[in-house]
């Protein structure tokens, strides 16, 4: 039964995943807020990436679950590349999603998600990009345990990544003279590299968050060891 429940879950969580990325690009460009999407679209937005994140994880773990199973079998490359996927980006960069949105939201909703959004993006669709990420990375750790690389190696990786995305964010501002979220306006250089190191210490300890709920779950549960 957990092997049945585990390949529908992956399966629910890619469709669901994709079902939302769809309902983000049907949205007409003359209905959004000027500016939106001016420039590369939805792909400048963590929020819209972590989706397709979300979407390449359980789509690579829909396909590893057709995968034989066995004691005496080796780890696949592909399972390997899930878990790192998973470790890396999926579980620290979906929480930080979730943790960041409300914190922001919570202090001034006009930095992040202004009122206009809400015509555009109905409340569902907003929970289910900011919301339900969480929920569906803790029902993936509780379905199957999952191996991490050593951990300097992967918060290297992930500062590898911030650096990235940091990188595309000043490229957007400096082609078309917008920020990505009205939020970065209001820093200076000094201020954005102080905003950037916190949110990487941030992003760095919901790494190590999944590294541990993944650890004590498994080895409490089934005795393996990490």
């Amino acid at each position: 039964m957990p092997a049945v429940l585990k390949k529908v879950y992956h399966i629910a969580a890619f469709f669901w995943y994709a079902f939302l990325i769809q309902a983000i690009y049907a949205k007409e460009i003359s209905d959004l807020p000027p500016g939106l999407f001016v420039y590369g679209g939805p792909w400048k937005y963590l929020t819209f990436l972590n989706l397709v994140i979300q979407m390449l994880f359980f789509g690579l773990g829909s396909i590893n679950d057709l995968q034989p199973v066995g004691k005496d079998l080796k780890v696949s490359p592909l399972c390997l590349c899930k878990d790192l996927l998973f470790s890396v980006f999926v579980f620290p960069v979906g929480m930080f999603v979730v943790v960041l949105f409300w914190v922001i939201y919570a202090y001034d909703r006009q930095l992040v998600y202004p009122a206009s959004m809400d015509t555009l993006f109905p409340s569902w669709l907003n929970h289910a990009m900011h919301t339900a990420v969480l929920p569906i990375l803790l029902g993936e750790i509780y379905l199957e345990p999952h191996i991490y690389p050593k951990t300097k190696h992967g918060l290297a990786a992930l500062g590898i990544a911030g650096l990235a995305y940091l990188g595309w964010v000043i490229w957007v501002h400096q082609t078309v003279g917008i920020w990505v979220y009205p939020l970065l306006g209001m820093f200076n250089s000094a201020g954005l590299t102080v905003f950037f190191f916190y949110n990487m210490i941030v992003v760095s300890l919901l790494y190590l968050l999944g590294q541990t709920l993944n650890q004590k779950f498994w080895s409490e549960k089934r005795g393996i060891n990490f």
